[in-house]
């Protein structure tokens, strides 16, 4: 029987971010929110490699001192997506998964559920979604949205509320219409570096959203459907809150 492809996992975290400058390592419930990410992804079963693609020795040294991988990245790079493919350049794997730095899964089976279906799936790159909640997330623009077919191909994603119901005001939110974007990308090698050597479209740098550059230059996304939550660290502010859930969820 043929083995399973080689799932290399890689959390692109820079120092740089400038909402929020030195954020990998900012310290939630006693630990480098890079530490939280990490310890995450290496709880799945079916990630054979786990990494962190990072531009700085600090995040570096903290990675190597608490037992995990880092590899550096040299030079500018326009997203993570960018960053991946340069790590994909230097290390074997014929699936890679992006999950952010500030993306913490609060259960392993959100990237279960995301490497499980896309092995089965033949795509060459997908994503998640879970159903939207709460008004408030469909109208912060930090919270990405996204609308698909009914094969589950990605149409669009925006910060702005998708779809917009032009009878609801105020708009509500909609069960099976409105869905937040999960921040974790996962693609075969071919698509990634494809992906990575394709200029920046304009939806890309109109939203500030990566994964505009592949629906623009025709890359299919497929979407998947998950119940699991994650926890993002975007600003400062964010921290005291999501200390509080990391301290509700640490067993």
């Amino acid at each position: 029987m043929a083995s399973e492809p080689c799932v290399t996992l890689v959390i692109p975290a820079r120092f740089g971010s400038s909402r929020f400058p030195g954020k990998p390592l900012a310290v939630l419930a006693g630990k480098p929110l890079i530490q939280h990410v990490y310890s995450r992804a290496l709880a799945v079963r079916n990630v054979d490699h786990v990494w962190v693609a990072t531009d700085d020795d600090r995040i570096c040294k903290v990675v190597e001192g608490f037992g995990g991988k880092a590899v550096m990245t040299a030079g500018s790079f326009r997203t993570g997506t960018d960053r991946v493919a340069a790590v994909a350049q230097q290390l074997p794997g014929e699936i890679f998964v992006n999950l952010q730095g500030d993306e913490i899964p609060l259960h392993p089976g959100l990237l279960i559920d995301l490497i499980t279906a896309f092995q089965a799936s033949g795509a060459g790159m997908g994503t998640l979604k879970r159903p939207l909640q709460c008004e408030s997330e469909l109208h912060n623009s930090h919270n990405v949205k996204v609308v698909t077919d009914q094969q589950g191909q990605a149409l669009y994603f925006s910060r702005a509320p998708i779809p917009f119901l032009r009878n609801g005001e105020p708009m509500p939110v909609v069960a099976g219409v409105h869905y937040l974007h999960l921040g974790v990308y996962i693609y075969t090698r071919e698509t990634l570096l494809h992906l990575a050597n394709l200029p920046t479209s304009q939806l890309e740098e109109a939203e500030k959203l990566e994964q505009l550059r592949a629906l623009e230059h025709g890359i299919p996304i497929r979407v998947w459907k998950t119940a699991h939550r994650s926890l993002r660290v975007d600003r400062p502010e964010d921290i005291e809150e999501a200390t509080k859930v990391l301290e509700g969820t640490v067993t």
